[in-house]
């Protein structure tokens, strides 16, 4: 049996005097997947509610006995700001209507009111009411300097303060139900993220993830929408798709920069809509699930160039966590290189080597075109080969190879401006002054590394030795 997950977060509150009116509206939201509702008929009643829960959208009827629709939109707008309220009342005259948005409502809406606007005006309040509160609590988060839930963050190793920032930005989006998207190149660890945003939120359903590159339309379709009874040759019975697995979850579609066209209609269908159709099916069925799609491609350009519709884009980038290059964050290599030599050592039940400090030198340096994963399997390829003990530069060189990404001795001068003598311009530095310049830089970077320096300058060690020693 699924755990059907309440939308919103916090209830939709409606105030009106009419039974028949609260039936009605909480019918239709519930149809739309707006399902966490509560309803009163006596307006006296809202100062204790509002006081006892938090809500997310208020629905407020002008007039009622006891308290005014107009006095209690007043006091709300005074005592609670931050909640939107959406004035519904059969009173249509502009001057009553104009009053109402001075005083703070959100929105304004005139009985009988076609099912599809108050949907659509509740999602928006909702909407905006989340971003508000998401700004807030990331601007806590950034004066606090401390995450909530470390414990979350545990398997993903990291000092960097960019990732860092990526973290409080997580949990202060984790509890809205808007899609994300999870950006960067391979193997930066995009599925720890997408594991981590599910963990946050606290949805109860599971996290069921798709990869969606190269899927033609159709097993799209019947993948996560799932299938009918006789909806085509061979469906000789129901179908339950990946929508309906991940309900009251999250939906991670992998690759969805390789979506084909016609698939990307229908996911956005999805998103805006909250509804889809199983293949077969003309009853629609609404969606409960939280959408979380990745890409190693560049949607913003993806999207320009016309393989990505705009529309689709914008939906899917509502909240957008790009993940960092490890050539970004180098000051992760050490830790990094630690935790996978272990890692790698525990798996061949070996004792965990040690390296030699010219091993970091080099992969300080290499510009890492794989990411996190060309890291794990360098360590790991390194550790079994490894007889010794200690990893040496031999044990990674092999592995980088002729890599363009390492600095040649060219890469290390500096603008020949900086290379004149103090008051002159008008003669090149002498070979003494670029010999003594040039190993000086070289050892700088090598952290007085003379082994590395020397390689780096393509020279022996001894003759370097004589040149430091001048």
């Amino acid at each position: 049996m699924k755990v059907l997950s309440s939308f919103p977060v916090h209830p939709v509150l409606i105030v009106d005097d009419e039974t028949e009116t609260l039936r009605s509206f909480s019918m239709a939201l519930r149809m739309q997947g707006i399902s966490h509702i509560v309803g009163y008929t006596d307006s006296r009643e809202v100062p204790q509610v509002l006081s006892q829960q938090a809500f997310a959208v208020m629905l407020l009827d002008l007039t009622m006995p006891f308290v005014p629709g107009e006095e209690i939109l007043s006091w709300v707008s005074e005592q609670y700001p931050e909640l939107p309220v959406i004035v519904v009342t059969a009173t249509g005259d502009v001057d009553t209507a104009v009053r109402c948005m001075k005083k703070g409502a959100f929105d304004y809406m005139v009985k009988p009111v076609e099912k599809t606007r108050l949907v659509s005006g509740v999602r928006r309040a909702i909407e905006i009411k989340e971003l508000r509160d998401q700004a807030k609590l990331l601007k806590e988060h950034m004066l606090s300097g401390r995450l909530r839930a470390p414990e979350v963050f545990a398997g993903i190793i990291t000092q960097n303060k960019a990732m860092y920032s990526i973290f409080h930005y997580m949990e202060s989006i984790a509890s809205s139900r808007q899609p994300i998207l999870v950006t960067g190149e391979t193997g930066v660890g995009k599925e720890l993220m997408v594991q981590a945003i599910h963990t946050l939120s606290g949805l109860k359903g599971p996290l069921v993830s798709v990869n969606v590159a190269g899927v033609d339309d159709n097993i799209f379709s019947d993948t996560l929408f799932g299938h009918a009874k006789g909806a085509f040759t061979g469906a000789v019975e129901k179908r339950q798709g990946l929508v309906e697995k991940a309900a009251g979850g999250t939906l991670h579609l992998d690759e969805i920069g390789e979506l084909s066209h016609e698939s990307q209609v229908k996911l956005l269908r999805l998103l805006q809509e909250g509804e889809y159709f199983p293949l077969g099916s003309d009853t629609a069925r609404m969606a409960d699930t939280r959408v979380v799609a990745s890409t190693n491609c560049d949607l913003a350009k993806v999207q320009v160039s016309g393989r990505f519709r705009k529309d689709l884009y914008y939906r899917l980038s509502v909240h957008h966590i790009h993940l960092p290059p490890l050539r970004q964050r180098r000051d992760d290599i050490p830790l990094l290189l630690n935790h996978f030599v272990d890692l790698s050592a525990r798996s061949l039940a070996k004792e965990p080597p040690a390296y030699a400090e010219e091993v970091m030198t080099l992969l300080t340096q290499y510009d890492f075109p794989g990411n996190i994963r060309e890291l794990q399997a360098m360590a790991h390829d390194a550790v079994s080969s490894n007889r010794t003990g200690t990893l040496k530069y031999n044990n990674f060189k092999g592995r980088i190879g002729q890599a363009t990404s390492l600095q040649s001795p060219l890469d290390l001068l500096p603008s020949l401006g900086a290379w004149w003598p103090s008051g002159t311009r008008d003669r090149l530095p002498t070979i003494a002054e670029a010999t003594s310049h040039l190993i000086r830089e070289a050892l700088a970077r090598c952290n007085n590394n003379q082994s590395e320096a020397a390689r780096l300058l393509g020279i022996s060690r001894q003759r370097l030795a004589r040149n430091v020693k001048k």
